[in-house]
């Protein structure tokens, strides 16, 4: 898909909790204004119409910015709310369930935690794939043991597809990131847990190495 290893670069994934001093909406627009490239809609404990409703409004702020909005895991609120595309675990809904329902020109992306996922892994069905988790986070409890960098490289070095490193990345980690391989890194804490969402989101470019 054109442009999608850019849109990787800084991709934001929220969470409403550490999103509360400014709001899911601001919190991604002040992100995007300061560099962010994606963002991917997480409310684990959201019901479907209250992440429509997420969608809907993130959507309608980023209208314009050029910059993709995915849903994470709910393909229903993926498509009713119109958004960009979705995301999906090894445990949720199979890729090829996934794609039938979002339609080919909605962007899919599939988190791997090894070989053999990233291997089994179609890219005729998935348009990029979330590798990780690179540390451990309190973001996300129900994941593998931490793959460090070499284990990223790895998984990195075993797919043709785009690839953002995911789990416990901050500003400092970028020049390790893009020398794995990967085209960027998604992340939480690092601006959501921010008090100035964008300032956060700035860092990423002025630290670390540049492809």
């Amino acid at each position: 898909m054109t442009g999608l290893r850019q849109h990787l670069r800084l991709y934001l994934v929220t969470d409403t909790e550490l999103c509360r001093n400014h709001g899911l909406v601001l919190t991604a627009q002040q992100a995007v204004a300061g560099g962010v490239t994606m963002v991917q809609l997480r409310a684990k404990h959201a019901t479907t119409q209250e992440r429509i409703a997420m969608a809907v409004a993130l959507k309608s702020a980023l209208a314009g910015t050029g910059v993709p909005l995915v849903v994470n895991d709910d393909l229903d609120a993926a498509c009713q709310a119109d958004a960009d595309g979705a995301h999906i675990g090894q445990g949720d809904m199979a890729p090829q369930k996934a794609r039938a329902l979002l339609g080919r020109n909605k962007i899919l992306g599939l988190s791997c935690e090894t070989a053999q996922t990233v291997q089994a892994a179609d890219p005729i069905v998935v348009d990029y794939l979330g590798l990780g988790p690179v540390f451990g986070t309190t973001t996300k409890t129900d994941h593998e043991a931490p793959i460090g960098f070499d284990g990223l490289a790895q998984l990195v070095a075993l797919t043709t597809l785009p690839t953002v490193a995911i789990g416990g990345l901050k500003a400092t980690h970028q020049a390790q990131v893009f020398d794995s391989g990967a085209d960027g890194q998604a992340v939480v804490s690092a601006i959501c847990g921010h008090s100035n969402p964008k300032a956060a989101a700035q860092l990423f470019k002025h630290t670390g190495a540049t492809p």
